[in-house]
């Protein structure tokens, strides 16, 4: 049966001893160094979940941004388009402009040319003329009189009064 001798009672002294001895050397250091370890892993994933959701809030507000910036890029060659279409418009306006200026000088230039070489065919025409009254009437026509007759006869010949091109009236 049991006996319960004096080196039973040791042993659990012994035993009591020790469990009191581990419980505040070894125990009570190791359970609070786990409560710390358990504490700073719970710290940790609640960081991790700070984290993560501001991690979505930034990559909300960069992909908005994102958006925005392309928006406005879109916004910026449109401006640009149509800048660089008004800008043409003008320069073709311009060109215009410059060619009928050009054709108007060129213009107001032949018609000058035209009653210089008018001007001309009427002093050779008057000489021709007088030389041919001259030779028909036998006698020489003072030059005074002859002029004045020859311009008569030019403006009548010419359809528009004398302002008719050389050509024209050699026809006639």
């Amino acid at each position: 049966m049991l006996d319960f001798s004096v080196t039973f009672v040791i042993t659990i002294i012994n035993i009591v001893i020790l469990y009191l001895i581990l419980r505040t050397i070894l125990f009570k250091p190791v359970t609070k160094f786990m409560a710390e370890r358990a504490k700073r892993i719970q710290d940790s994933i609640e960081q991790s979940e700070k984290d993560k959701t501001q991690a979505k809030a930034m990559l909300a507000q960069y992909e908005a941004q994102l958006k925005a910036a392309e928006i406005e890029a879109e916004a910026i060659l449109h401006t640009a388009r149509e800048h660089a279409t008004q800008e043409a418009e003008k320069i073709i306006a311009e060109s215009r402009v410059s060619a009928e200026a050009v054709l108007a000088s060129a213009r107001k230039q032949l018609d000058t040319e035209r009653h210089v070489a008018m001007a001309a065919f009427k002093k050779e025409a008057a000489a021709l003329v007088v030389a041919a009254s001259g030779r028909l009437v036998g006698r020489e026509i003072n030059s005074e009189d002859s002029k004045h007759y020859a311009d008569l006869l030019i403006d009548e010949i010419s359809p528009d009064g004398g302002a008719s091109a050389p050509s024209q009236v050699i026809k006639n």
